[in-house]
């Protein structure tokens, strides 16, 4: 692994400027929002994780180049009654990763409405990517990667990866793009 956007362990780095992000993750409920957030601040991952009430805060840095940059990392409950709180959350939150689930097509059709919603009322400069979780259970995929979600993120202007948060697989290049 090379030094760039490698994160030292204790946080500290030879950067010569720090930049700090608050990002917000929002989708269904079990769609893996609060594994992703695990995996990349502890690269930890359970098999059963309790469901979020409300949100977690989390914090992660990395290197980019010659720069520091600070993830505040706001996890949002998925669960319907939650969704009037979601606005408090991204208010003012420089990136947003929309999660789905690949072998549930509703919640993918979900992360479609999150998109709308923070098209519409979040910052306008604010960076959405569209993660695709569970991919390490392609065998039982619902939501197709090229017809699907490449398309669609393509024509919504989104960074797009699949990810799994239980074999690692892109979660740390996820927050990488949007630290980049």
């Amino acid at each position: 692994m090379t030094s760039r956007g490698a994160a030292r362990p204790n946080g500290q780095s030879q950067a010569s400027k720090i930049c700090q992000f608050k990002l917000v993750l929002l989708g269904e409920s079990a769609v893996g929002k609060s594994s992703l957030v695990l995996r990349f601040v502890k690269g930890q991952f359970h098999e059963y994780q309790e469901s979020t009430i409300g949100a977690a805060f989390l914090t992660q840095s990395v290197c980019l180049d010659d720069t520091t940059v600070k993830f505040e990392i706001w996890d949002t409950a998925g669960q319907e009654r939650y969704h009037s709180l979601a606005p408090m959350y991204y208010r003012g939150a420089q990136a947003a990763i929309v999660v789905y689930d690949i072998t549930n097509q509703e919640t993918f059709a979900r992360a479609k409405t999150w998109v709308k919603e923070l098209q519409r009322q979040a910052s306008p400069s604010i960076v959405i990517a569209l993660a695709g979780n569970k991919a390490d259970l392609a065998s039982k995929r619902m939501v197709e990667y090229e017809a699907s979600a490449q398309a669609y993120a393509d024509d919504n202007s989104l960074l797009f990866m699949e990810t799994s948060a239980k074999t690692a697989m892109n979660v740390n290049d996820l927050f990488l793009a949007i630290g980049e």
